[in-house]
């Protein structure tokens, strides 16, 4: 599944001008573009946002500090890749459901 800026931004509630900025001092970070120009967020991409969002407005992190964690992290998630690929299938599944309620409400 992939999202639009504006979805990203309405689902974990970070401001795009923020997204777009992170895009340019994370490493790794750097949603594609399609043809005309629009950002395409994946699920990693979606991932790494609230990862950054908890650690930067909730942990109080530096973006240097959060830049730091994301790489270690990366690093420790390959370890446990089974569990994180079943985090990730149950992020997936909620976020396709928030997005079918909000497109029925």
């Amino acid at each position: 599944m992939t999202y639009t800026i504006g979805e990203v931004e309405e689902l974990s509630g970070v401001k795009s001008n923020i997204l777009r900025y992170w895009e340019t001092v994370i490493p790794g970070f750097a949603p594609r573009k399609d043809i005309g120009g629009r950002r395409v967020y994946t699920e990693r991409d979606f991932e790494t946002v609230l990862r950054l969002k908890h650690l930067i407005y909730d942990k109080k992190f530096t973006i240097e500090g959060a830049r730091n964690e994301i790489l270690h992290q990366s690093e420790q998630y390959e370890k446990n890749a089974d569990t994180m690929n079943t985090i990730r299938q149950l992020r997936t599944e909620l976020t396709q459901l928030y997005m079918l309620v909000r497109k029925y409400r």
